[in-house]
């Protein structure tokens, strides 16, 4: 079984996805479950998690009337202002659709570094565990201190840190502040990380990117999280900004390959399937 834990839709618009730079011209067209299945078909990918692309509430109801006409998206990660005093209302609606499974909110793109600490803001996370949704956390690692104190806020609650906060990949290695404050969240048990969005950290100035090269960052939150509390996603189809669905597809399957079959199979979709409470169908 695969599941892809993190993949994007989108119908293009310059005003919509406007966080789509003039230097990222492959990803200026549409992106729809067909262009989906052409890049699955050849590795048995059996279900993905459908993540939110723009900070727009129609975004959700875009992303669940796909999901409700295929069936390969198992689940739809959306967004709603948690600042807002209704959003409680908000949240209970969006989890009627047994597809909807988490929130996030793009904090690695705002202002204030620690956006995550706001009581307004954790007043709307306080709400998502009452209706079985997750939590993704998109940040850079400099946000991976307030990440941790964010996350003891909600002991309950069900956290899943997205691309492994980001780092920057490139030949002079891992940086330390990075490994201590992602093994510092990972201490968290209610918090898993999903393996994807690492290639578009590798440095501009490497035109390419190899397995070896990235192994470093895979070696850490394996080892930080273990197979049970990570999970594949591919973040089709921002990827192709560095490479295929193939290449990274085929760069995890070779890091994993002395894995056991129990932890493979965790690490390529059971981890997923746990942490967004997908049906027995999917594992």
């Amino acid at each position: 079984m695969r599941i892809d834990s993190h993949h994007h839709f989108w119908n293009y618009s310059a005003e919509a996805y406007d966080w789509i730079g003039s230097d990222m011209g492959i990803l200026k067209r549409d992106f729809t479950p067909g262009d989906l299945a052409l890049a699955t078909e050849e590795f048995g990918i059996n279900g993905v998690i459908s993540v939110q692309a723009r900070t727009d509430e129609a975004e959700n109801a875009f992303l669940l009337e796909y999901a409700e006409a295929h069936e390969i998206v198992r689940g739809v990660v959306g967004w709603l202002d948690l600042t807002d005093p209704g959003v409680p209302d908000k949240i209970a609606r969006f989890a009627e659709n047994p597809k909807s499974v988490g929130i996030r909110e793009v904090l690695q793109g705002l202002d204030d570094r620690e956006y995550c600490l706001r009581d307004d803001f954790n007043r709307g996370v306080s709400v998502l565990h009452d209706f079985g949704l997750a939590y993704d956390i998109l940040i850079f690692g400099d946000q991976l201190p307030a990440a941790a104190q964010f996350v003891d806020r909600h002991p309950a609650q069900t956290f899943i840190l997205d691309h492994i906060a980001k780092p920057v990949i490139g030949p002079a290695g891992v940086d330390l502040t990075w490994e201590r404050d992602i093994r510092a969240l990972a201490s968290r048990e209610q918090v898993f990380c999903k393996l994807s969005g690492m290639v578009t950290e590798v440095i501009p100035a490497l035109e390419d990117w190899t397995p070896d090269l990235l192994r470093p960052w895979f070696d850490v939150v394996l080892d930080a999280f273990g197979p049970d509390r990570l999970m594949f996603g591919s973040d089709w189809p921002v990827c192709l900004l560095r490479g295929e669905y193939a290449d990274w597809v085929q760069c995890v399957d070779f890091w994993i390959q002395d894995l056991t079959a129990d932890e493979k199979s965790a690490l390529l979709g059971g981890t997923a399937a746990r942490a967004y409470g997908l049906s027995q169908e999917a594992e």
